[in-house]
Order: C-alpha cells, then sequence, then structure tokens
C-alpha cells in the first residue's frame, strides 16, 4: 500500500514563479534541429552525448586530468549548497529532488539505468524515474480518472501486464503520474492539498488495466533552481517532452520504472534528461465514437485520445542474463 504521509509545499514556495520560469525557458531560442539524437543511451554512447550536448559552453571542462583550482572548487560547493536548499518534500517524498535532478541532467541517472536494469529481448524497457514520483498517490479502480476534471484533455490508457511468453500478471500494483496540461505536477502547485494526475490501481485476473488520464504535455525541467540554471548556463534547452511515467511491481518479477513518449513531440530527440528510448514512443490514437466514449466515463461522450501498450516484466532470472549480456557487450 502507498503511504499517506502528506506532501506539503514550503513556506516560501510559489507556483507562479515556477509558471513564469517555465514561460521564460520557452524562448530558449535552441535550433533543435542542430542538437544531437539523445535517444536509446546506453553505457557506451551517454558520455560522448552529454559532452557534444554541453559542447555550447566555452568553460565547461570534462577531461578526468583537468586541475581544479580554489576558485574554481568552491564555486562548486556553493552550487552544491544551492542544490540542496531547493530540496523538499513538494519535489520527492524521500530523496533529495534537485539532487535527482542534477543526476538526470547530467546523464548520470540514463547511465545507472542503462546498467542496472537491462531486459531480455520483448521485456518493456526501463527509463529514469524523474523528481516528481511521491509516495501518497490514491488507490484506483480500473477505468477510473487519477486526474480531476479540467486538468487537461482527456486521455484513455489501457493495456496487459505479461511476462516474457505473454501470459498474463494479474494483481499487478501500477503506479502512474504525469503532468496536467499546464506542463506541471501536482506537487509544484502550493495549495495541493491532494494527489492528482497521479494513481494507483491493480491489473485484473487476465492482466488487463486501464484508467482516464489527461493528454500529457512537455515541460521545463524545474528552472528556478540551480540545476536550471546550470542548463541553461551549457547552452542547453530544459525541456522534457510530453510522457505519462509508469511504474509497476509484482511477486516474482522485476520492479519496472519506464514511461510512454507520445510521438511528434518536438523535444523527442533531444530531452533534456537522456531517458526516450525508441521502443517507448507510442502513438496516441483520436476516438471520436461518443457511445465509446460513454462507456470509459468520459463527460459528455468527449472525444479523447487513446493510448493502447501492453507491459512486459522480466523475471529476475531474466533480468540478470540480460545484464551480464549487456556488460560483457561494452567497450573495455
Amino acid at each position: 500500500m502507498a503511504s499517506k504521509v502528506k506532501i506539503t509545499a514550503p513556506a516560501d514556495y510559489h507556483t507562479e514563479t515556477i509558471l513564469e520560469a517555465n514561460r521564460r525557458a520557452a524562448e530558449h531560442g535552441i535550433d533543435l534541429s542542430k542538437l544531437p539524437k539523445l535517444t536509446d543511451m546506453t553505457a557506451d554512447t551517454i558520455t560522448d552525448n552529454v559532452h557534444v550536448i554541453n559542447s555550447n559552453c566555452k568553460y565547461c571542462l570534462f577531461q578526468s586530468g583537468t586541475r581544479c583550482s580554489n576558485p574554481t572548487n568552491r564555486a562548486t560547493l556553493e552550487f552544491l549548497k544551492e542544490t540542496g536548499k531547493m530540496c523538499s518534500d513538494i519535489r520527492h517524498a524521500s530523496v533529495p529532488a534537485e539532487f535527482i535532478l542534477l543526476s538526470d541532467v547530467l546523464g548520470v541517472s540514463s547511465l545507472v539505468d542503462s546498467l542496472n536494469h537491462a531486459k531480455p529481448p520483448g521485456a518493456t524497457e526501463a527509463c529514469v524515474l524523474g523528481p516528481f514520483f511521491t509516495e501518497d498517490a490514491h488507490e484506483f479502480q480500473n477505468g477510473e480518472s487519477i486526474a480531476t476534471e479540467g486538468k487537461g484533455d482527456y486521455m484513455y490508457v489501457h493495456g496487459k501486464i505479461l511476462d516474457t511468453n505473454g501470459n498474463p500478471i494479474p494483481g499487478a500494483i501500477i503506479d502512474t503520474w504525469e503532468t496536467d496540461g499546464h506542463g506541471l505536477y501536482d506537487t509544484q502547485y502550493a495549495d495541493r492539498t491532494e494527489p492528482d494526475c497521479r494513481g494507483r490501481l491493480h491489473s485484473a485476473e487476465d492482466g488487463s488495466y486501464a484508467f482516464r488520464a489527461v493528454v500529457p504535455v512537455s515541460y521545463p525541467i524545474p528552472s528556478d533552481g540551480p540545476v536550471g540554471k546550470l542548463v541553461t548556463n551549457l547552452g542547453r534547452h530544459v525541456f522534457r517532452p510530453a510522457h505519462l511515467h509508469m511504474q509497476v511491481e509484482a511477486q516474482g518479477y522485476e520492479k519496472l520504472t519506464t514511461a510512454w513518449y507520445p510521438r511528434g513531440d518536438p523535444y523527442l530527440y533531444s530531452d533534456a534528461v537522456f531517458g526516450v528510448h525508441t521502443s517507448l514512443i507510442v502513438d496516441l490514437k483520436e476516438v471520436t465514437d461518443k457511445d465509446l466514449a460513454l462507456k470509459r466515463g468520459f463527460k459528455e461522450g468527449k472525444p479523447h485520445l487513446e493510448l493502447h501498450r501492453d507491459i512486459v516484466l522480466a523475471t529476475p532470472e531474466e533480468g540478470s542474463a540480460a545484464r551480464k549480456r549487456y556488460t560483457s557487450s561494452l567497450k573495455q
């Protein structure tokens, strides 16, 4: 069961500050067509790609043998101190979120995921957790909505939880979370009283799952703190492509943290945190059938987008074998 620890904003937290930072971030003026394609990062490719994406900053030194001056060291420590100041329950319930964000934008999270979460053929790929997972999600029945009314355009998400042989996995615990139509997570609202655009449900006996949500939108990583400023100073944009987070856990299988990325997002190939995998890119289908919309619980039978994807879990034995194969294939 999810913990019901209350997530609250600090006294000086202002949602409008975040929205203003987001508006400024959208004016980055970076030619996306000239950026390297940052999908399907592996332990072999992530470091080189981090260097390339940061190459617009003439002050960045990546060589392991670079001599660090005292002023540079002091500036680094000051940056880490400011990073620590930004950490609060409003961004993450257990781990200091600004440090998670720092790990994400430097490609460390992607590197760690690639080394520790390699999957066998046919299993759903993992990707970064991000800083907005919380432990206070409400429980929902299949077919219910994880988002309150007015949070964005309607979306219906469904599929099955399966093993690598195609057998259904009943009773799997599914956590899901996303932004609303404004590009904000619920924890970015200063007046948050209850979780929203997030929820927990269980797969049915046939492995199926379904829930109503809103269409996710691309958004900037938190730009009001030192990590957002770092990324901007590196000459990079701070945007993540639209995505829906999914975390699935079932007895006898490895826990999976993944996300679905709708095709067509302008930031799909230059994700600020290197999280996109080709296998996780999905097509959203427009549904205009009023009767079907009403059956799925949408108000007045309004049109919606449909995301249909199965999630395939690996056993610990399958995962271990996949990781051994993966590490043995890496460049020495």
